[in-house]
């Protein structure tokens, strides 16, 4: 046995140093009892079949040949480190197993959308073109603009500046950096800049346009960016993130930055642009400050070169690369806000909403002529150039009657003066409607002819005249207006003779047979979705007045179904829309229906042509011109302004509204010039405006620079309308063999006449128009000249159908029409 001194533990040498000393005798188990337990513990008493209960108090195995020991006691020590101890083990739940589990539960629940469900989600600009292909301009949403690019369509040198400015460690990290986190928190605690966002979280947060500054928005970020890193490519993140970044000058996205910056596409930058507009990503707000721009370009440069991506001698041979000019840039991207209103009313008419608009990433094509579109707008400038009433508004309209598409559209100023001086939105003053005074008498003589009657009918044309149940006498709007009691309709038109139109829809047509001819050639009103009012409830739509008004477009349009040969074409801005993918999205169909007679398509053609050839000898008769190889046939209007108490007499003798619209085969063209209401309008000296002096002169301009070069162009001739009741003839009718001639040929042929016949038609053109200008000038010198300046048959006088001031339209306070 071995001395008690010399025990140690099993496999251990004694050690000699260590004082030793015997344990005291301890007294032995009691028998019966298994096992040893302290004294003094009370058993239950059994049967003794069944062995004790174990013991209750851990028994410390003996060492061998020693007796049992017992547990020390705990200390206060002890019972301070245990506490310790679970404080311990609860923080490392709560930041780091909680956290985790957090964290887990999180990634599970997010969704991260796919790089191509976000570039559809985003709003892209909207590129508009010519109908011959050529950008128009861009509409930019809100957000500003973008244009979705593939990976392989931005250059590497790019990607890589935006890598090294932005997140050095983006190739590696896993979408969040622990160690760019806490940099972030230093900076906010010692108020340093910088944050710890990585490319994935930036693109997560400008993606879901969530920018809270929460801790919840925060935590769902780094697990949507963990998410995205585990899901997706390296090269379709940085891809997405460069598809939708804000640079600056409205620029989101890589493509729309380096427009806005350098007027190239993001293929064509090299290195140090692409340093610029990587730096410009942290303050796009400072991009015009040259100090800001040159310090985060010289930034992304030392970045570019400290991860490998330059040279030292790229580093060194940089020069900063100047952007072209903010008004350049903007400019470059310009676009008619009219134009773009009616393009996306009429798209979102076809069901495809603001919403699907502006993510489409579509291409517009639209029906604007770039050639009439600049024609339209070099004629308003030019004719208004020496206007210095304020007041005078304007607007021109072109649509071309073989499609219905419009081919220009000048609405007027975008941009006017507010009361302040500001800037303010301008109105769309071609898509107002006005009173169109006597621009509205060739739908009058529509609804006549539909009845049968012709351009032969005489109606009594002197002035005053008084009707039944009319108050006031109706006037014309001077002695060159007026004609005789036997006034062919014919007359009636060149002279723009107040009293026959009047006459003939109070007692023939009524005043729904012309609004009924005006919609079936293409006016719009109220009830069909439109902007005008054809007014029947009293005879004032005879001459325009009242409260019938139409819109410049709808002028246009309807004097076009005149030059279709009475096929009324819809009225529209958009021939197709292709979207991203270059497919189509939208294309307009042909909408054409037989204006004036029903499944009738050679009626129609014939009404609509004997308005042509009444409306034919006006042009020169308002001392106009037509294009050089070009017949044109038209209409000019006045709309007198009714005076007030506080005003001068000599606004009794001005105007409100002005018009001229007129035709050629190919173009039809609507000329409005006015006031914002009922305002007396004065040209310089103080005259008053008519039809053919200022809104006249602008259409004559335009259609002789939208014309000019082009091949000449003739109406279809048709057979006279007539009825037993109207005995002579006006119209030249085609001879009945020619006619059957013509009917056997297509429509194309039949426009080349004979040269003969037509020489002969335009003879007796002639003669009819030199009979009338003849009794104009015998009319003006027995009047000895006093006619105010004015001898056309189209405005007269500027009394405008009203005499001494004389309401024509029987309706007191209500505007007057004129020639």
């Amino acid at each position: 046995m071995t001395n008690d001194r010399t025990r140690t533990s099993r496999g251990r040498a004694p050690d000699p140093r260590r004082r030793t000393r015997r344990p005291a005798a301890r007294p032995l188990p009691r028998a019966g009892l298994q096992g040893s337990e302290p004294e003094l513990i009370t058993h239950h008493v059994h049967n003794g079949t069944e062995p004790d209960d174990p013991p209750t108090v851990p028994i410390l195995l003996p060492r061998p040949g020693q007796p049992p020991r017992r547990p020390r006691p705990s200390t206060e020590q002890d019972v301070r480190k245990r506490r310790w101890r679970r404080i311990g083990y609860v923080a490392a739940g709560l930041f780091v197993v909680v956290p985790g589990i957090a964290f887990a539960i999180t990634y599970l629940a997010v969704d991260v959308p796919s790089p191509e469900t976000v570039a559809q989600a985003q709003g892209q600009a909207v590129t508009y073109l010519y109908r011959d292909g050529t950008e128009m301009g861009k509409d930019v949403p809100t957000g500003g603009n973008r244009q979705i690019l593939a990976a392989n369509q931005i250059p590497d040198v790019v990607k890589k500046a935006v890598i090294a400015t932005e997140d050095a460690s983006f190739e590696t990290n896993s979408g969040f950096d622990v160690g760019g986190i806490l940099r972030a928190a230093y900076n906010q605690v010692t108020g340093g800049s910088g944050g710890g966002s990585t490319i994935s979280q930036q693109y997560i947060k400008n993606a879901s346009g969530d920018d809270d500054p929460t801790l919840t928005r925060k935590w769902t970020e780094l697990a949507k960016s963990f998410k995205m890193n585990q899901t997706y490519e390296k090269a379709d993140i940085i891809t997405a993130y460069l598809n939708i970044i804000y640079f600056g000058r409205g620029a989101y996205g890589i493509q729309a930055a380096a427009q806005a910056y350098f007027g190239q596409d993001v293929g064509q930058l090299d290195y140090s642009q692409a340093a610029l507009l990587a730096g410009l990503i942290q303050q796009p707000g400072r991009s015009e400050n040259t100090a800001v721009a040159t310090a985060r370009w010289t930034t992304a440069l030392d970045r570019m070169l400290k991860n490998g991506y330059l040279t030292p001698a790229q580093r060194a041979a940089a020069k900063f690369p100047a952007p072209i000019p903010l008004v350049e840039s903007k400019q470059a991207g310009a676009l008619n806000p009219f134009v773009k209103k009616q393009v996306k009313a009429e798209l979102a008419a076809q069901g495809i909403s603001e919403q699907q608009y502006y993510r489409g990433g579509f291409q517009v094509f639209t029906t604007i002529d770039s050639q009439a579109q600049q024609s339209a707008e070099q004629a308003v400038t030019e004719q208004m150039a020496e206007q210095t009433d304020t007041q005078i508004l304007d607007a021109l309209v072109a649509v071309d009657p073989k499609t219905g598409g419009v081919l220009a559209y000048y609405g007027g100023d975008p941009v006017v003066k507010g009361p302040n001086g500001e800037d303010q939105a301008g109105r769309d003053w071609a898509d107002e409607a006005h009173n169109p005074g006597s621009s509205m008498k060739p739908f009058d003589l529509a609804a006549f002819l539909k009845l049968g009657r012709g351009l032969d009918a005489r109606f009594d044309g002197t002035s005053p005249r008084t009707f039944p149940g009319v108050d006031l006498p109706i006037r014309n709007a001077g002695d060159s207006s007026s004609c005789s009691d036997q006034c062919t309709v014919a007359e009636a038109m060149q002279r723009s003779t107040n009293t026959v139109f009047y006459d003939m829809v109070l007692n023939v047509t009524k005043p729904s047979g012309v609004a009924e001819a005006a919609q079936e050639a293409g006016v719009r009103t109220k009830d069909n979705g439109g902007r005008s009012a054809l007014f029947t409830g009293d005879n004032n739509i005879s001459i325009g007045g009242g409260a019938t008004q139409v819109t410049p477009a709808d002028m246009a349009s309807g004097y076009a179904t005149f030059a279709a040969g009475g096929v009324q074409r819809e009225r529209h801005f958009v021939q197709k829309v292709t979207n991203a993918n270059g497919e189509t999205a939208y294309e307009a169909k042909d909408r054409s229906t037989d204006a004036f007679a029903d499944n009738d398509a050679a009626r129609s053609a014939q009404i609509a042509g004997n308005v042509t050839a009444a409306l034919a000898p006006v042009i020169q008769f308002s001392h106009l011109t037509c294009p050089a190889g070009h017949e044109c046939a038209g209409k000019t209007g006045t709309q007198q302004h009714t005076p007030q108490n506080d005003e001068p007499a000599s606004a009794a003798n001005a105007n409100a509204q002005t018009w001229m619209v007129g035709y050629t085969p190919s173009v039809s063209a609507a000329v409005w010039v006015g006031s914002d209401g009922d305002k007396a309008l004065h040209g310089p000296g103080g005259a008053p405006i008519f039809g053919s002096t200022l809104a006249g002169p602008i259409w004559d301009r335009f259609m002789q620079l939208y014309l000019q070069g082009k091949p000449g162009e003739r109406f279809d001739r048709v057979a006279a309308i007539s009825s037993p009741v109207d005995q002579q003839q006006v119209q030249v009718q085609v001879p009945p063999q020619q006619q059957q001639q013509q009917q056997q040929q297509p429509r194309d042929q039949r426009n080349q006449a004979q040269p003969g016949d037509r020489q002969q038609q335009l003879d007796q053109l002639r003669q009819f128009q030199q009979r009338l200008q003849e009794l104009q000038d015998r009319q003006r010198n027995r009047n000895g000249g006093n006619n105010n300046g004015n001898t056309t048959g189209n405005n007269g006088t500027g009394n405008n159908g009203t005499g001494n001031g004389g309401n024509d339209s029987g309706q007191s306070g209500n505007p007057k029409p004129g020639g």
